[in-house]
This record gives C-alpha cells, sequence and structure tokens, in this order.
C-alpha cells in the first residue's frame, strides 16, 4: 500500500497517516495506492497496475474484518462470507458448488471458504468488494 499523496510505501497496514508527508491515509490524487508510480492528473485507473485512482478505494468499509474471516470459517462452503463483502459472483460459485453436489462438493467449497477466512483475519485480504478497507 502506497501513500497516493507521496507514493512512499506505509510501513505497516495499520498506518493512519505516511511518515513521509504525514497526510492522512487514503488521501491525495497523485499517486497510485495500489503501485506508487505517479498517475495523470484526474486519471481513473493507474496507467502502470490498472488499480483504479478516484474511487472509493483506501477508504473505511463498514464492514468488519472478524465478522467476515468468522464467516469464511465457519459458513465458507455457503459463500456467506463472500456475500457479505459483495463478491457475489464468488459466493454464487461457492454456493453451487455445494448445492448442485448435493454436498460432495461442500468440502472443496469449504476448505476454499476457510482459507479466504483465515486471509481475511491475517490481513491477506483487506478490502470488501467496493475496494473499502475493513473495519477492525
Amino acid at each position: 500500500m502506497f501513500c497516493k499523496n507521496c507514493g512512499q510505501e506505509y510501513m505497516t497496514d495499520q498506518a493512519i497517516v505516511c511518515t513521509r508527508c504525514g497526510v492522512q491515509k487514503g488521501i491525495g490524487n497523485q499517486y497510485c495506492p495500489n503501485c506508487g508510480q505517479p498517475v495523470m492528473q484526474g486519471a481513473q485507473y493507474c496507467m502502470n497496475c490498472g488499480v483504479a485512482t478516484q474511487t472509493l478505494y483506501g477508504m473505511q468499509s463498514g464492514k468488519s474484518k472478524v465478522a467476515a474471516g468468522l464467516l469464511g470459517i465457519f459458513l465458507g462452503a455457503f459463500g456467506v462470507h463472500n456475500f457479505y463483502l459483495g463478491y457475489t459472483g464468488k459466493a454464487v460459485i461457492q454456493l453451487v458448488l455445494t448445492i448442485a453436489t448435493c454436498g460432495f462438493g461442500a468440502t472443496i467449497s469449504g476448505i476454499w471458504g476457510f482459507v479466504e477466512g483465515i486471509m481475511i483475519l491475517t490481513g491477506g485480504i483487506r478490502t470488501d468488494a467496493d475496494g473499502r478497507f475493513l473495519s477492525e
């Protein structure tokens, strides 16, 4: 994660302000928050990595990281955590895999959901489908 104001990489994901320029995390429009490369004024996407620069990226989500992680661990076979985070396509695939196979596919989608739940809790997945950071 990079500062959108100066392009400096944040030391930790928990940083609130940039240690280089002192600007609050998520504020600015001169650098890409994903790769740290300069972006053209008013550009909607980074030409280096393709990430949207003028969206809700970097703002806090009202969705809980702990809730999403626990939903993934305990109800991951049904894709509940992905529905919660707004990843509807992935959630439907997990749900169909479980139901259409009369439960035999639940092992696969259950492991898939369990792994995603752990990734959410450890910070491997940090945003919802809109690009907003999950709240602690």
